[in-house]
């Protein structure tokens, strides 16, 4: 099985990360930390390149944003809520969870968009509100690819310090990734399942 993860993420190569990073950032069930961190065994491995794999995982994690960027700021508030209503199940989001991220980015200005690439759980949402402000993209642009070069580079990095525990405990480690994965694809679907429309 760990032969089997490395070798499907190998296969893939570059465009593989980028595209596994961009919808990471639309719709959640593998994370980032699963992705790069394998990727990061494979620059230990001397089967990718560590500054090319950062580059192209965080243009792919910055393509990812920008469709929420892009939601917000075509939709506006008005025209929000009934594409919130109709598909937000898929993205796993509700109207409430857009008020309040809207409200914590209009708090704390245009910098949360840098600071919150290293949160797990707010770094895709807010880019919503950024759009919906009309956040002047090449700013967005700017703080979204400067905090995720950041966050990826670590990640990619602490692959590759784990690789050799990784080879040693290739069993232990299959199962690791194999049940981070689950975990995550069963959150998604039970959030899918729970999710209920705004009630006016």
């Amino acid at each position: 099985m760990h032969d089997l993860i490395l070798d499907a993420v190998s296969r893939g190569g570059y465009f593989g990360i980028f595209l596994l990073m961009a919808l990471e950032n639309v719709i959640p069930p593998i994370p980032s930390e699963v992705i790069l961190g394998i990727a990061g065994v494979l620059v230990a491995r001397g089967e990718l390149s560590y500054w090319p794999l950062v580059a192209i995982a965080t243009l792919g994690t910055t393509a990812g944003n920008c469709f929420w960027y892009w939601i917000g700021h075509k939709f506006g508030y008005e025209r929000l809520a009934p594409f919130i209503a109709r598909h937000g199940r898929w993205f796993t989001v509700t109207f409430e969870e857009v008020e309040k991220s809207a409200e914590f980015f209009n708090r704390h200005g245009h910098w949360v968009i840098f600071f919150l690439r290293f949160s797990p759980i707010l770094r895709t949402i807010v880019s919503l509100p950024a759009g919906l402000s009309h956040m002047p993209l090449g700013k967005f642009l700017t703080f979204t690819f400067a905090g995720s070069l950041i966050w990826n580079a670590l990640l990619v990095q602490g692959g590759r310090w784990l690789a050799p525990l990784i080879e040693r405990y290739e069993g232990t480690a299959s199962l690791i990734i194999v049940g981070s994965v689950a975990l995550m694809l069963a959150y998604y679907l039970y959030r899918v399942a729970t999710w209920k429309p705004r009630e006016d």
